[in-house]
C-alpha cells in the first residue's frame, strides 16, 4: 500500500493516477474525503498532517508514502507516526531552492522539511523541482482582461517544469526504491517570461505581450494580492539575477523516467481556457 498526501494537488493528483496505472494499491489522506472525488480504486481516508492523532489509522499497512506539506507544517507528527507504523520509504516533494546560495523563505522551509525527514531515520528520496509551469497561471487574470502581462525582468529565463514530470519522477522513486537520491528537476527549455507569454498567446490564439513595470510597483501589487513580502523580495532578486541569462537544464527527469519532459507549449495548449475564459 502506498499513501499519498496532497493527492488532489498539481503533483499529487498525477502521482495517484500513475500509481493506479502501475497497478499499485493507493490510499489518499484527505481532511474531508467525502467532499472530494478520487479515481476508482483509490482508498480515501480521513486525516490531517496537523492532527497527529488522525495518522496512525491512515498509515496502517502502508509501506511507502509520497509526502507533500503545502503549509510546511505537520511533518514531524507524520514522520513519528510513519516510523512507528514501519514505513519503509518516504518520497518528499521538496524544491531546488534548497540548493540556492541564498535559500530565502521557500528554500529555508524546504530545508527544514528535508532535515526533519533525515532526522526521522526513515529511508528517503527528495524530489527537488524548480519553478512549476503552473505558477504562470497567476497571469490568467491579466490575460483574461486584456492583451498585456505586466511584471518585472521579462528577459529573466527559467526552465519551468510540468507537474506531470515531477509526479512521474516521484512515482519512479516510489516503485524503484530510489532511496537516498535527490534529483533536481527542470523543464526541457530555458524560456524568458517574454517567451512564455508568446507561447501562451499561441495557445489561446490571440496576441499578448509582456510589459515591464518598476520593481517597487510590482512589489506593491503582489502585496495587494496577499503574497508575503519576503517571498516577493526573493522573487524579484531571483528574477534580476536571471535577467539576460539562460537557465540551466537538468537531465535528471529524463534519466529517471526514460522519456522526454513536457515542453511549455505542451503544458499551455490544453490550458488555453484557464488563461482565457472566453474560450470555454
Amino acid at each position: 500500500m502506498i499513501l499519498v498526501t496532497g493527492g488532489t494537488g498539481n503533483v499529487g493528483a498525477d502521482v495517484v493516477r500513475e500509481l493506479l496505472d502501475a497497478g499499485e494499491e493507493v490510499r489518499v489522506l484527505s481532511r474531508e474525503p467525502g467532499d472530494r472525488s478520487f479515481p476508482d480504486g483509490v482508498e480515501a481516508v480521513p486525516g490531517d498532517l496537523n492532527r497527529p492523532e488522525s495518522l496512525p489509522a491512515a498509515l496502517s499497512g502502508v509501506e511507502r508514502a509520497f509526502l507533500m506539506s503545502p503549509a510546511f507544517a505537520g511533518v514531524g507528527g507524520f514522520l513519528g507516526a510513519a516510523r512507528r507504523a514501519g514505513l519503509r520509504h518516504a518520497v518528499l516533494l521538496s524544491s531546488a531552492s534548497v540548493l540556492a546560495e541564498t535559500a530565502g523563505f521557500i528554500g529555508e522551509q524546504h530545508q527544514r522539511l528535508e532535515k526533519a525527514v533525515l532526522d526521522s531515520g526513515l529511508p528517503w528520496t527528495f524530489v527537488r523541482p524548480g519553478a512549476f509551469m503552473t505558477n504562470d497561471l497567476a497571469w490568467a487574470p491579466q490575460i483574461g482582461d486584456g492583451a498585456v502581462v505586466r511584471g518585472v525582468y521579462g528577459n529573466a529565463a527559467m526552465a519551468p517544469v510540468d507537474p506531470r514530470d515531477i509526479a512521474a519522477v516521484a512515482v519512479h522513486a516510489l516503485l524503484e526504491q530510489r532511496v537516498g537520491e535527490a534529483p533536481v528537476l527542470t523543464g526541457p527549455q530555458s524560456l524568458t517570461q517574454i517567451e512564455r507569454v508568446r507561447i501562451i498567446a499561441d495557445a489561446i490564439g490571440r496576441p499578448l505581450r509582456f510589459e515591464e513595470m518598476p520593481p517597487e510597483q510590482y512589489r506593491e501589487q503582489m502585496l495587494h494580492h496577499g503574497m508575503l513580502a519576503s517571498v516577493i523580495d526573493q522573487l524579484i532578486v531571483g528574477l534580476a539575477a536571471r535577467d539576460g541569462k539562460a537557465a540551466d537544464i537538468s537531465p535528471a527527469g529524463q534519466e529517471i523516467t526514460g522519456r522526454q519532459a513536457f515542453t511549455y507549449a505542451q503544458w499551455a495548449a490544453p490550458r488555453a481556457s484557464a488563461f482565457d475564459p472566453a474560450m470555454v
